[in-house]
């Protein structure tokens, strides 16, 4: 009897164009797992779910169907929540828009959430608990991490202070946002900071500021389940994100205990995977830098051959964490 005969599907719910969950739906469909692909943006006749409460011994029942292919929420064993988009309604008024979108996201969410008995990669609330980083530099710390001397504040006058005694120091977003500036699109990196640039516009709301570790490389480290994949990125730059072609990738050893950790780091948060971004110094030293519940990695399995997307197959139709992590 094959797997899909026996258990039900996993549902993969992001936007139309994600190479990353291409890898995986093409590694399930390798295995002959059924997948239902979605995205709530297509809420309509493109998407469409029904759930009953209290009318049968499951706890939810129903179903979630979209032109292709449709699944049993109960019969569903796991579901990868990639890059959703969730709709705008922007053909209908502000009010309607508005109320549109909350009922979606309370209606066709709150279904999905119910469903307590598939593996989440990740559960969007426990990925969204997760993506503060004053909370990920408390947990990292608490953890045995190092962690850089980092301030968060508003107030321009702690900022200065800090930059003075803890510099060479850096700034750096507490989320990333996109925006614009006079119709051109800007985006945030890591960023040189010194004591008199910081000016009263710093009490708008709170700034994250960071000593510089003085490394010789970064560190982007996913973790899925019990398996563990470290890449070495060098490249002389203090955001690496800023220009991919002058990147080079090796995968990278890391010492248990520092796996051990990063374990544990997730277990804190309730999560099936993350990507971690680590600063490695000159003496062999890991500093922390933070977690991403959903970090992009894609690129790095095609740059180093590294089985990343096997092994998210692996953990989605395993459909659990197989005990517990070291």
């Amino acid at each position: 009897m094959s797997v899909t005969e026996t258990v039900g599907p996993v549902l993969v719910a992001t936007e139309p164009l994600d190479l990353t969950a291409d890898m995986v739906i093409a590694e399930l469909h390798r295995r002959g797992v059924e997948v239902v692909r979605f995205n709530p943006a297509d809420i309509g006749t493109d998407l469409t779910v029904s759930a009953r409460f209290g009318v049968r011994p499951a706890p939810v029942a129903g179903q979630l169907r979209t032109p292709s292919r449709s699944a049993d929420l109960e019969r569903v064993r796991a579901v990868y929540w990639r890059r959703p988009v969730w709709p705008a309604f922007a053909h209908l008024g502000s009010d309607d828009s508005r109320f549109a979108a909350a009922q979606v996201r309370h209606g066709l969410g709150g279904i999905l959430y119910a469903l307590a008995g598939p593996l989440w990669v990740n559960h969007p609330l426990r990925a969204a608990a997760a993506d503060y980083k004053p909370a990920q530099l408390a947990v990292a710390r608490r953890l045995g991490l190092s962690v850089p001397p980092t301030l968060v504040t508003n107030d321009p006058d702690e900022a200065r202070r800090f930059i003075s005694v803890h510099g060479p120091a850096i700034a750096k977003t507490l989320r990333w946002t996109p925006y614009e500036r006079d119709g051109i699109p800007l985006t945030s990196w890591a960023e040189p900071v010194a004591a008199d640039e910081i000016d009263d516009t710093l009490r708008v709301a709170p700034h994250l500021f960071q000593t510089r570790v003085e490394k010789v490389a970064d560190l982007r480290v996913l973790v899925v389940g019990h398996s563990v994949f470290g890449v070495r990125i060098d490249s002389g730059l203090l955001d690496w994100r800023t220009a991919y072609d002058a990147l080079s990738y090796a995968v990278a050893d890391l010492p248990e205990r520092l796996v051990r950790a990063l374990h544990r780091v997730l277990d804190h948060f309730g999560l099936a995977s993350g990507s971690f971004d680590l600063a490695l110094d000159g003496d062999g030293g890991f500093h922390w830098l933070e977690l991403n519940p959903n970090g992009q990695w894609g690129w790095l399995e095609e740059m180093t051959g590294l089985g990343m997307s096997a092994a998210i197959a692996d953990l989605l139709i395993q459909g659990e964490l197989d005990g517990h992590r070291p």
